[in-house]
């Protein structure tokens, strides 16, 4: 873990060489003497049902006299062993840090550019106040308060608890000239003194995260200012716990600390996080004093301690669903004492306050035209309609697009491949791959490849490869791929009963096999199939924009979703990658309160759809499976691409022109 890669091995091999034969690439610059350390890995324990295995500390070597020597010279943190050194025994879960990965996964979340007009929760104010006097009894604290009136007109103030020790000696080192953090969210709520600074004190941070199940992103952004003063992004360490989101209530719900692990795993990285944006910005941690989250209903309820085992189950209950006003030091994040958190609310059990954050940047709400919104991931949420009327669902759409369950599947990582074309007349790939820019077929791409590789398939190179196979004839509309072409070509290969196509071949091999086109129909079918739903749902027959929110929905090509059939007709200038619209959501609710006034109204009207509930789902779901779709039309794509004449293959592998069921003919016949 985290990039979910496993095979079988002797007992008695070390660990780096099993992690290297996988194609997990952990560093060691010392040959395997045990004294660089930076081979350092993690036993993950506990059952892991997903996986069928039970991982324990004694399924790998003891300790040796190696790993004491660099232990005793150099630090090895609790729980970390030295891989070139630690030998397999048994069935184990391993997790290689962050810290030490080569092909670390790149997180590709940033905030979208856009100016925000300011009105924060929290606002510093230097008043100078008044000495003690024998004749006027009023004490140190109350005298500040009464300056803070006086001069910026705050009434009624409270004090955060942890404050009250320190305001005598805080005044004193000032001279009497104090900075005061006012925190103030609702209108209707009583200010409160957060923090308190001696002396002039001219910078106020907060920061704006996004908790997705794959990566967890964040802005540290300036109050006063409103500048981004760095955007930071990371694994969610959570992925060693289960893939997807429902592996991880399982885990929850088998594993009596489940819970607590995850909770812990998040918020350590979060800090992480914190601590890495504050060094790029130059920023003390203790000056952020406000902080916003989004994050899908389970990554909400596990950050905020909640047992999520109600939302692995009809009827997918929230604990809460309503906006969330809490503090940092309940949620051990290592900024200010006095920093208050904010989270927006969820739209339903598996729409999150992440689908609540893409509404508020992208509105929906706002305008007359027809928009789709489609987080792409694990789990994708959608949201469909305008200023009139908004429906939201989730669909099941599994980790395929990120890479897992792909035969050849990776994490977006340097030398992944990321972008393919075939040729349609001898069946020739040529791809890029994540660190470079050269296409496999242009000057110094060997060179490069020789460099960091040619790992695996990336998520938005899966959707294009099968896309292209599609367009080029190599699989049929039903996702069949075609055993005929291997009298064309060489790259079409047998794999037990079924074809491949072999898209790369040198030192490591990466073949798209049939069971890989299954997992992305699934996956497709799964998404398409909510978003039909909710078409229906509206009464339209065509959407007048789409929007792709999220790291992944950002880098797929919109030609190759509507071609694949992830997504409805639509022209194609229509449809945009509007980037970590969540995190541009969070964004937007920290520089200004009255965005959270406006999302906490807007998720009260959103309908939401239960798509496991509906009748509907399963035709529609069977009619996504076909490639674009068994059923719609796609007009607007065809204008735009010459698409292939539709077409099955049968059993043995040959193509034939393709029969409309009769359940189709039913459909179509209704229709007209």
């Amino acid at each position: 873990m985290p990039s979910g890669k496993r095979g079988r091995f002797p007992i008695g091999t070390p660990i780096l060489d099993a992690a290297r034969e996988l194609g997990v690439y952990v560093e060691s610059v010392c040959g395997g003497r045990a004294t660089c350390g930076r081979c350092q890995v993690e036993v993950q324990e506990g059952i892991f049902a997903k996986h069928k295995i039970n991982s324990t500390l004694d399924h790998i070597s003891p300790v040796g006299a190696k790993e004491r020597r660099y232990a005793e010279k150099r630090e090895l943190a609790p729980g970390r062993r030295l891989s070139c050194s630690a030998t397999i025994q048994g069935d184990l879960v391993i997790d290689v840090p962050q810290d030490v990965q080569i092909n670390a996964q790149i997180v590709r979340k940033s905030p979208i550019e856009r100016v925000i007009e300011r009105n924060p929760a929290v606002q510093l104010c230097y008043v100078e106040v008044d000495e003690p006097d024998m004749h006027k009894p009023l004490g140190d604290l109350d005298r500040l308060k009464v300056r803070l009136e006086a001069e910026w007109g705050w009434e009624d103030l409270l004090v955060s608890q942890h404050l009250l020790p320190q305001v005598q000696s805080i005044l004193r080192k000032g001279n009497w000239g104090v900075t005061a953090a006012i925190h103030r969210d609702l209108d209707s709520s009583r200010p409160t003194i957060i923090a308190l600074w001696p002396g002039l004190k001219n910078e106020a941070y907060g920061i704006a995260c996004d908790i997705g199940s794959t990566t967890v992103a964040m802005h540290l952004v300036s109050l006063l200012s409103g500048r981004v003063a760095a955007s930071v992004g990371a694994q969610n360490p959570q992925i060693r716990f289960g893939e997807d989101l429902m592996s991880r209530v399982s885990y929850v719900m088998m594993q009596p600390e489940g819970r607590e692990a995850m909770t812990k795993a998040v918020r350590g990285a979060i800090n992480d996080l914190v601590a890495k944006a504050c060094r790029e910005g130059e920023v003390e941690a203790d000056s952020i004093l406000d902080a916003v989250f989004v994050g899908n209903p389970i990554m909400h309820h596990l950050f905020l301690g909640i047992d999520p085992t109600e939302l692995g189950q009809a009827p997918f209950a929230l604990a809460v669903s309503g906006e969330v006003h809490t503090w940092a030091s309940e949620l051990a994040l290592t900024i200010n004492v006095g920093a208050r958190v904010y989270v927006l609310p969820c739209i339903a059990g598996h729409v999150g306050a992440d689908a609540a954050g893409a509404v508020l940047s992208e509105g929906p709400h706002r305008q007359d035209r027809m928009m789709l919104l489609v987080d792409v991931g694990t789990n994708a949420e959608i949201v469909l309609g305008n200023s009139k009327r908004m429906v939201a669902a989730s669909s099941p759409t599994g980790p395929a697009f990120e890479g897992a369950e792909i035969s050849a599947g990776q994490r977006a990582a340097p030398g992944a491949i990321e972008r393919v074309r075939i040729d349609p007349a001898t069946l020739e790939p040529r791809f890029r791959i994540i660190g470079s820019d050269l296409w496999s077929d242009e000057p110094g791409f060997a060179e490069a490849a020789e460099q960091l590789g040619i790992t695996g398939i990336c998520g938005s190179a899966i959707i294009e490869v099968v896309a292209e196979m599609y367009l080029a004839g190599i699989i049929s509309e039903d996702g069949v791929v075609d055993g005929e072409m291997a009298a064309r070509t060489p790259r079409i290969v047998q794999t037990g009963r079924t074809w491949a196509y072999v898209l790369h071949d040198g030192k490591q091999k990466h073949l798209v096999t049939q069971n890989d086109v299954r997992a992305i129909q699934l996956a497709k079918a799964a998404l398409y199939a909510g978003i039909r739903l909710l078409m229906e749902k509206q009464g339209v027959e065509k959407v007048d924009t789409i929007g792709f929110a999220g790291a992944f929905g950002s880098f797929i090509d919109p030609k190759y979703a509507m071609v694949l059939g992830l997504i409805p007709d639509c022209p194609l200038s229509e449809v945009k990658a509007v980037g970590n619209a969540a995190g541009t959501g969070a964004l937007m609710a920290l520089l200004n309160r009255e965005y959270r006034r406006e999302i906490e109204t807007t998720v009260k009207w959103i309908e939401k759809i239960e798509t496991a509930l509906e009748p509907r789902f399963q035709q529609l779901f069977i009619d996504a499976m076909a490639i674009p779709n068994r059923i719609d039309p796609f007009p607007n794509l065809a204008a735009a691409v010459p698409l292939p004449e539709r077409r099955m293959a049968t059993a043995n592998g040959e193509s034939a022109p393709r029969r409309r069921s009769r359940e189709e003919r039913a459909a179509r016949r209704a229709r007209d």
